[in-house]
Formats: structure tokens, C-alpha cells, sequence
């Protein structure tokens, strides 16, 4: 039997990065790019600051949840102002582990919740819709350059001895 810390390193493989956003501005709308630099305040042309909340990332696999919860056929990344969406790795097993996502490696530190603007953004119900789904906070521990199918991995993926 696998001891928990074995179990807690293991993942099925790297994800990889699906789209990327910018949001200019406080309130402005998300503009899809194609690739971006990481600075120590997120995402460069983004609005982030340094620290903890300085990338939002989330679940590619959690916007089909969201959508069924609006009663939508589909969610496009843009209405839920993440900047970074994430395929094939479970985000919430990585909270407080150290990521590579093309030159840069961040930390995810915290749950990000849904804001207000969400009940707008997807209709009646979208704020509940998008919660326990709205994403993480990540801190950039070493700037550097993502792009749209990068790799996300575990940076010293490394299992403990059993």
C-alpha cells in the first residue's frame, strides 16, 4: 500500500495550458492571447499586482460543471476573467505546490472565489454556479514566458520514499 506523501506527489502527467487572458484593466474584458510574460505581478498588459493573487489559473475540466450549473450549453473562458486556463492536472491537488509552466514557475497559494460580476457575466445563478469552481490564486516565484499548449508540471516531481 502507497504511503499518503507518495499518493499526494503522484499525478497521471502534466497538463498543459489551453488559453491564456488579459485584462487590461480592473473591469475591462478579457483579451485572448496567444502567448505572455510572466513578471512578478502576473501576467505582463494585465492588471495583477506581486504577491499571492498575482495569476488566477483554472480548471479547463471545471467549465463544463459551470455551464451545466447556468443551464448553458457552453462557458467561454473570457466571462470567468481567469487569466490562465488549465487542462489534464488536477489544480486543487497542487494547492501550495510549486508549478513549471513554460519558463515560469509559480506557486498556487488559494482558492480565488467568484465575484459578483459573475450572476451577470453567466445569468441568474452564475455566482453559485462558479462556486468550489472559480479557480486559484498563484504567486510567480520566477518570471518567464508561457504560451498556449505549454506543459504544466510539478516543478521537483520527485516522489518521497515510501
Amino acid at each position: 500500500m502507497a504511503n499518503l506523501a507518495r499518493l499526494l506527489a503522484t499525478h497521471a502527467g502534466a497538463g498543459r495550458v489551453i488559453w491564456i487572458g488579459l485584462r487590461p484593466e480592473r473591469l475591462a474584458d478579457p483579451i485572448a492571447v496567444s502567448e505572455a510574460e510572466v513578471t512578478e505581478a502576473g501576467l505582463a498588459g494585465d492588471h495583477a499586482r506581486v504577491g499571492r493573487r498575482a495569476l488566477t489559473l483554472i480548471q479547463a475540466e471545471h467549465l463544463p460543471a459551470i455551464a451545466a450549473l447556468c443551464r448553458r450549453d457552453h462557458v467561454a473562458p473570457e466571462l470567468l476573467r481567469r487569466n490562465i486556463v488549465i487542462a489534464g492536472i488536477n489544480l486543487t491537488a497542487l494547492r501550495h505546490s510549486r508549478l513549471v509552466i513554460g519558463s515560469a514557475e509559480i506557486a498556487i497559494t488559494g482558492p480565488c472565489p467568484p465575484c459578483s460580476r459573475m450572476e451577470r457575466a453567466l445569468g441568474t445563478g452564475g455566482y453559485n454556479a462558479m462556486r468550489g469552481h472559480g479557480g486559484w490564486y498563484a504567486e510567480v516565484l520566477r518570471p518567464g514566458r508561457i504560451a498556449v499548449g505549454d506543459a504544466v508540471r510539478v516543478f521537483a516531481v520527485e516522489p518521497p520514499d515510501a
